[in-house]
């Protein structure tokens, strides 16, 4: 049985940080005692008591107001607010965040205490801890955890974080011990970090003795036992989740086990959460009242940072120069690094240029043109970082190959334009490399590229940053001075995203090129896998990736037992390049109160208020 306190691994939150393959996790949580009115308290590192009942005021991002309350969601419900509010009052079974300064498991933010997988990794058997429900006290039982499974399997079509194959369709059995212990076994051996980190945290043991109910007059039963009943209690779930004005008084939302509970939400995604006076777990607030301010503008909240009117706020990268204006006024300026990456897909089914972007060294010599130091440096104001590979550089982790760390593409305008002359491209007297050599021979162009193609390329990019901008204007000059022609087109963030299914759809398969990274272009669970995006056929495989290769490496991270298993695939996607590798840029730029200790900013953007104090 392995307990998260027992020890620590040096695997990065790209894997999100905790070797859990050999069971070595870290307890990345602090907690503090309850005081008897039910308030906490904590210190300032003097050893004297901060104040807890001073509310911090967290602001939150266009477009970013909370709008869902229910520890279940639907797709269009599933973002980054609603879930990181949704953690404090219904903890995840097993939760990984990057609070402890690397991606690893956090038994204190957990409903499970501890593990154990069988000999074969085909089944877990989960111990939970000592959890209760705030209503009546009673302690939080595998019967709850069951309860939001069988809800979820009932429910695989309305459910936000369903992957078909994957969980729950993957669990052949669900096996109660007793009140504490549970045994969830699968369709087949998988790798045990990939179960923990991205398929058990995908969920919250939910209060059955509460909401196993069809209607909110009628009496709690077990309907949850049948696929017909589960669906009509999920419906009862999602109705009552509908309407926002009653988040505050409907008694659903007051029967919590989290640190947190809920205390007022608006309609425009203001949201007030208060200490859950009758909370048990290791995960206790250190601040009693935090309230989530939205703003429609990232102006609006500036305006509202000079004002003196947010503890923790953030602005744009541009602000980096003139920080001071912030700085003065007792604010510290602390980047908020993602565990993402970010990325250009390439159309490899575009009638036109998908012939040329399936040809690797067209691929080198596009990446080699990149100058990703320079462009996270100058134009991103240090607000980002080069990314040269599938797995998330920041913070480090095992799962991070030294050929993606070590970037097998350096920038270099010699070295990217002799990628095309050594392969049948001479530039014309228009400046623009052109396919002279057509064939599939060695120093050739390769297969489908007719005598007389020209290196042009359209990029559509996402509009709305500056930074964006300039950066896509660096990369053009660079690569009309090695001979490719770059047209830039922008649109909004949704208009770039429905491109680039279009294609796959089959109704339009014209863009060749896609940017939507501006704020990260992918946020990874806690293991950082590829089965998401460059697996064959899923979703967000834009551009029709196709090398067997990579697909059996990704497949290799989901079941093998081998520690190198992330190496090879980071190694492999980092040089073969399924999309051009762009700079990384942080979640946000953060801007805190001198007086208020966060710690370290999750990477995978969910704040974690029970984890905050004020020093003073």
């Amino acid at each position: 049985m392995h307990t998260a306190s027992t020890g620590r691994s040096s695997r990065k939150r790209a894997g999100f940080i905790a070797l859990l393959a050999t069971g070595a996790l870290a307890l990345a949580a602090c907690s503090a005692g309850s005081s008897t009115n039910g308030s906490t308290s904590s210190t300032n590192g003097s050893g004297a008591a901060a104040d807890s009942t001073k509310p911090v005021t967290y602001a939150l991002a266009p477009g970013q107001g909370p709008n869902w309350i229910a520890p279940i969601s639907p797709p269009d419900k599933m973002i980054t607010s609603n879930s990181a509010i949704h953690a404090t009052n219904w903890p995840s079974l097993i939760n990984y965040d990057g609070t402890s300064g690397r991606m690893e498991l956090d038994t204190a933010a957990s409903a499970a205490s501890a593990y154990s997988f069988n000999a074969d990794n085909t089944a877990v058997t989960i111990t939970l801890g000592d959890l209760t429900w705030s209503d009546n006290g009673s302690p939080v039982t595998s019967r709850d955890v069951e309860f939001a499974y069988n809800l979820i399997k009932a429910n695989t079509d309305q459910w936000g974080s369903y992957s078909k194959v994957l969980f729950p369709d993957n669990v052949t059995s669900f096996k109660i011990t007793d009140d504490k212990h549970f045994t969830l076994t699968f369709d087949k051996a998988y790798n045990q970090q990939f179960i923990l980190a991205n398929q058990l945290t995908l969920f919250s043991p939910m209060p059955q003795h509460a909401w196993d109910k069809t209607s909110a007059s009628g009496a709690v039963g077990d309907y949850d036992q049948t696929p017909d009943g589960a669906k009509q209690v999920w419906t009862f779930i999602e109705d009552q989740a509908k309407d926002v004005t009653t988040y505050s008084t409907n008694p659903m939302w007051k029967v919590v086990d989290g640190p947190y509970v809920v205390k007022s939400w608006t309609s425009d995604g203001s949201v007030t959460i208060v200490a859950n006076t009758k909370y048990t777990g290791q995960d206790k607030p250190h601040i009693d009242t935090v309230n989530f301010k939205p703003y429609t503008s990232n102006d609006a909240e500036m305006n509202d940072l000079r004002a003196k009117g947010v503890d923790y706020g953030f602005i744009t990268p541009s602000q980096l120069s003139t920080s001071s204006q912030f700085t003065d006024l007792g604010y510290k300026i602390v980047p908020w690094n993602g565990w993402s990456v970010t990325y250009m897909p390439y159309n490899f089914a575009n009638p036109t240029m998908g012939a040329v972007f399936k040809q690797l060294y067209v691929r080198q010599g596009l990446q080699s043109a990149v100058d990703q130091p320079t462009i996270s440096e100058k134009i991103w104001h240090g607000a980002a970082a080069p990314d040269y590979g599938p797995v998330p550089q920041n913070p480090a982790s095992d799962y991070l190959s030294s050929v993606q760390a070590n970037n097998p593409y350096p920038y270099s305008l010699t070295t990217a334009e002799k990628y095309f002359t050594d392969n049948g491209w001479t530039k014309g007297s228009d400046g623009i490399l052109a396919c002279t050599d057509p064939g599939t021979g060695s120093g050739q162009c390769g297969a489908g590229i007719a005598s007389g193609t020209q290196m042009k390329i359209t990029v559509m990019t996402q509009n709305g940053s500056q930074e964006t901008d300039n950066m896509m204007a660096a990369i053009k000059s660079a690569y009309s001075k090695i001979g490719v022609d770059m047209t830039i087109q922008d649109a909004t963030l949704d208009s770039v995203l429905t491109e680039a299914q279009k294609c796959k759809s089959g109704s339009d398969c014209s863009w060749q090129l896609v940017f939507f990274g501006t704020a990260g272009s992918w946020y990874f669970n806690a293991y950082p896998t590829g089965d998401h995006l460059w697996a064959d056929g899923v979703k967000w495989n834009a551009g029709q990736y196709v090398d067997q290769k990579a697909f059996d490496l990704i497949n290799a991270t989901l079941v093998s037992s081998d520690p190198t298993a992330d190496q090879k695939y980071s190694a492999y996607l980092a040089e073969n390049l399924p999309v051009l590798w762009m700079p990384n840029p942080v979640y946000q730029v953060s801007v805190v109160s001198n007086t208020l200790n966060i710690g370290t900013q999750d990477p995978g953007g969910n704040f974690a208020p029970q984890k905050w104090s004020w020093t003073s």
